[in-house]
């Protein structure tokens, strides 16, 4: 995998846990979700809901640009692979 597809898998890694019990803050989902699968747009409006600040939003678009030129669709399905996992941990 490429460097910006464990990049990906890590900043997800660190965002999942809320609380103690690992589960995943439906936002974080949501945002991961968007960020891996979604379309440039729709993941720039998502964060803008959150942060509207121009050099952000900015850095967000060229982000999402380039995980969306860089990591394959297996790369992508791996990542969602990941945090499924995660959720699913009985030990988490």
């Amino acid at each position: 995998m490429k460097l910006a597809g464990a990049l990906v898998l890590l900043g997800a890694a660190l965002l999942l846990t809320s609380g103690g019990d690992c589960g995943i803050c439906p936002v974080i989902e949501e945002d991961v979700g968007l960020f891996l699968s979604g379309t440039l747009d729709d993941y720039v409006k998502y964060v803008a809901r959150y942060k509207d600040d121009p050099e952000v939003l900015e850095s967000t678009g060229k982000i999402k640009q380039c995980v969306d030129s860089t990591l394959t669709d297996e790369d992508k399905k791996n990542a969602a692979a990941v945090i499924e996992k995660v959720k699913a941990n009985p030990l988490c």
